[in-house]
């Protein structure tokens, strides 16, 4: 019985602690599908000429993957949400990638000066807040890749469609050259 009340306690914390980060985010830790994510892989460049940068790390998954693809490149993970964040950190600890750095801090304050690669799969809300802040802080040359969701007011290099469902959109950008009418498809 006390087993099962600190199992009982321990879900209603972690969803508690979700909800409330995805309240002030404004959203919640989704892994991004399976189609979406072998297609957003097909979609990045061979080499990266600088840091590679997950915004919104979630649990993990993606972040893992982009330190595999980039071995000789520092990655670096970005989540706020404190459950989702300690999973990924742990994942991260457990498969020995040095070169992946899990930051718990608000990608949208971020430095991304030495970005080679942004890769993200965000609310449509927060890809709006987002386009400014690439803005101000990208180097020239680095590329981003969005799932789903366009920035708005960017001009896409190349959209790729995955083959699920809904055609879920990769968004492929090449700063500065991004800059421009939004023709999201």
């Amino acid at each position: 019985m006390s087993l099962e009340l600190t199992l009982i306690g321990a879900v209603v914390v972690a969803a508690l602690l979700i909800g409330a980060y995805t309240l002030r985010t404004g959203i919640a830790p989704m892994p991004t599908l399976p189609a979406a994510r072998r297609t957003l892989l097909e979609a990045l460049p061979a080499s990266v000429p600088g840091t590679v940068h997950e915004l919104g790390a979630g649990w993990g998954g993606l972040a893992l993957r982009l330190a595999r693809r980039y071995p000789d490149a520092p990655v670096a993970a970005w989540e706020l949400s404190p459950l989702p964040w300690a999973v990924c950190a742990l994942r991260a600890r457990l498969a020995g990638l040095r070169h992946l750095a899990v930051r718990r801090a608000d990608f949208l304050s971020a430095d991304l000066g030495d970005a080679g690669l942004v890769v993200c799969y965000l609310a449509p809300a927060i890809m709006a807040r987002l386009g400014p802040r690439l803005e101000a802080t990208l180097p020239p040359g680095a590329v981003v890749v969005s799932s789903t969701f366009a920035v708005p007011g960017w001009q896409p290099a190349a959209v790729h469609r995955a083959a699920d469902l809904h055609r879920s959109p990769i968004y492929v950008y090449q700063w500065p050259a991004a800059r421009g009418t939004d023709t999201s498809v």
